[in-house]
């Protein structure tokens, strides 16, 4: 089995060689082609992805010009529908090391509607977890000791034999027909942050099975795309550019979904029903406002919000114009919540991020109060299905036409 690995780059030459060589060197099968997008990189990647594909017909790339980057949610989708040409993809980073024969392992498990994920063996730069290994062998390319992995690698290699686990992270192999059956990811998210966790959900519902397997590894030294990008902030820090980013997808995905990104310990998806819920707030500002909209499908308010949509719109996909209602509109949701936006506290905003998980376990309709908030539960209509696929209507109907 051939696997086209898909890799968007910028400004990650030193990472991008490294993985190449490791993909080149240690997997069974010598023609996997690695597909590379150079998002308008001034590093010398343009020039190294030249040399490449002239001296290794299983290298292609592609290269947006700029002026600005597209990011790694929209040059995923082009190298798979566009570049790659064999029917199973993985999407892989380019801070990847990988380990001897992984290549087997995913052609052990995989075949339609399944997605396997590799094990990382991570440094300790962040909190360890049961889906992961944490083991030193490097934070950069130039430090990294091949031997001591390998050499770890062989040495557990028993403890690790036909182990899975279920949940879903990169690197994960995927029939390229099930990736596309979708829609791909969402452009809500783009250039980054969330487009993962996204997909992951509509995996899940679309009934993919998830299998990571713990014989097939990868080094991963980790965030080196953006978020610690050496080009992009000094060592330790997370980049500016990744922290905005990161807060506006946040912002799309709990519009999207109505919570934040819930997994279980082996980072299988949890993906609560999805309610149509409008809140009616009293004495609110527009402070507030930026804090209270994306966690429903309307808000009305006695706020002007004007100022809001035109500053928050260049944020999202979402149409504002829609979402934002005035105070005395007629109230069209299935579920409505009125409250006072003075009364608001921290534990206001959990209990924003549980209530989808609150209505589907209570299963109540009428009329009810929680501590500021009144609700009225017309009726529970779960629109989960509905974000599977990027082109349903009823998802489309609340983006920019």
């Amino acid at each position: 089995m051939k696997i086209s690995f898909i890799q968007p780059s910028r400004n990650n030459l030193k990472y991008l060689k490294w993985s190449y060589e490791a993909i080149r060197k240690n997997l069974s099968h010598k023609e996997h082609e690695i597909c590379v997008a150079d998002d308008f990189s001034n590093d010398g990647t343009l020039e190294w992805c030249k040399e490449t594909s002239e001296k290794d017909p299983h290298f292609k790339f592609i290269r947006n010009e700029g002026p600005t980057r597209l990011g790694h949610t929209i040059l995923y989708d082009r190298l798979i529908n566009e570049v790659a040409t064999n029917d199973v993809v993985m999407i892989y980073h380019a801070d990847m090391f990988a380990c001897p024969n992984f290549d087997k392992y995913v052609e052990k498990y995989i075949q339609p509607g399944t997605i396997v994920s590799l094990t990382r063996i991570e440094p300790p730069l962040h909190p360890p977890g049961p889906e992961k290994i944490v083991q030193a062998f490097g934070n950069e390319p130039e430090e990294f000791n091949e031997a001591g992995l390998l050499k770890w690698f062989n040495d557990t290699r028993l403890t690790r034999k036909d182990k899975t686990t279920e949940g879903i992270f990169a690197p994960w192999a995927i029939y390229k027909s099930d990736f596309q059956s979708i829609g791909g990811h969402d452009d809500l998210y783009a250039p980054q942050s969330k487009e993962d966790s996204d997909i992951f959900n509509r995996f899940l519902l679309n009934g993919y099975k998830f299998i990571q397997t713990w014989e097939g590894c990868v080094y991963h030294m980790t965030c080196r795309g953006s978020r610690y990008n050496p080009t992009l902030t000094t060592v330790g820090k997370e980049s500016d550019e990744w922290l905005a980013q990161n807060n506006r997808s946040a912002r799309n995905f709990i519009r999207k979904w109505g919570h934040f990104v819930k997994h279980n310990d082996t980072m299988k998806p949890i993906v609560p029903k999805r309610y149509n819920v409008g809140f009616v707030v009293r004495n609110c500002d527009e402070y507030k406002l930026t804090l209270l909209e994306p966690w429903c499908d309307t808000i009305y308010t006695d706020v002007s919000y004007d100022r809001y949509i035109n500053l928050e719109q260049k944020n999202t996909k979402f149409d504002l114009k829609k979402k934002l209602k005035r105070y005395e509109d007629q109230k069209i949701n299935d579920i409505v919540i009125e409250f006072d936006a003075v009364k608001l506290t921290n534990q206001s905003f959990e209990f924003f991020n549980m209530l989808q998980l609150m209505l589907e376990d209570s299963g109540i309709v009428g009329e009810l109060e929680f501590d500021i908030f009144k609700l009225k539960i017309n009726k529970l209509t779960d629109h989960n299905k509905k974000l599977v696929n990027l082109s349903d209507s009823w998802y489309k109907n609340q983006l920019l036409q």
